[in-house]
């Protein structure tokens, strides 16, 4: 593997099934509102742009309408609840582990771009032991523009050298930042995504984790 070959993660749906840990929460603080519960299932497709997308899209499943203000309010009471139990539920994916290790020993410099504050991602990221595997953990908050801008995976990586950048994530936003950029995107199908991981358009889309080395040798 090339020393320069720069790997930037997503990190919900990607790297850690945070999904339980979210809905959770989000039915905390949708019930006292008179929302439904979002099943697990459901709320495992509305989750990769972010906490206020998450509470204004449980709204829209509820056909229930949203004030602006009562939304933001809301986020606020989500993040805080968040924060305070963030890998009760959620757990990596199998295989994740070994293969940050190998990756890493192979020389590639890794990093983490989400759209998950980074105040959340990087106490998440260290409390399930994988924060040592990285160089950055940038969230939305972290950079100029999030993601579906490239310019969140510059700051990820630490420069703008796109042939020397893989993106790998699990949905819509991670495809389109590495084509802005432009960049190579690998998928992984088990994330969270309402649409068709086969029609978004990355380089290649993977059925586990295990399978990234020989995905990412597949590309160079």
């Amino acid at each position: 593997m090339r020393k320069t070959l720069s790997i930037a993660f997503d990190l919900d749906g990607t790297l850690v099934d945070t999904a339980p840990d979210l809905v959770r929460v989000l039915n905390e603080v949708i019930a006292p509102q008179g929302v439904p519960a979002l099943p697990l299932e459901v709320g495992r497709n509305l989750i990769g742009y972010g906490s206020l997308a998450l509470i204004k899209n449980a709204y829209a499943q509820a056909g229930i309408s949203l004030e602006a203000q009562k939304a933001l309010d809301l986020q606020k009471q989500f993040l805080a609840r968040y924060a305070e139990t963030l890998t009760q539920l959620s757990k990596p994916y199998p295989g994740v582990r070994d293969v940050l290790a190998q990756l890493k020993r192979g020389g590639a410099r890794l990093s983490v771009c989400t759209n998950k504050p980074g105040g959340l991602a990087r106490p998440l990221l260290r409390d399930l032991g994988l924060d040592l595997f990285f160089e950055r953990i940038i969230g939305s908050d972290d950079t100029s523009a999030p993601k579906p801008a490239a310019q969140h995976i510059f700051t990820a990586v630490g420069h703008r050298n796109g042939g020397d950048i893989i993106m790998v994530g699990d949905g819509k936003p991670d495809v389109l930042a590495a084509k802005a950029v432009p960049c190579p995107a690998i998928i992984m199908n088990y994330g969270y995504s309402p649409q068709s991981m086969y029609s978004l358009g990355a380089d290649k889309v993977l059925r586990n984790f295990r399978e990234l080395p020989d995905a990412i040798a597949g590309l160079r």
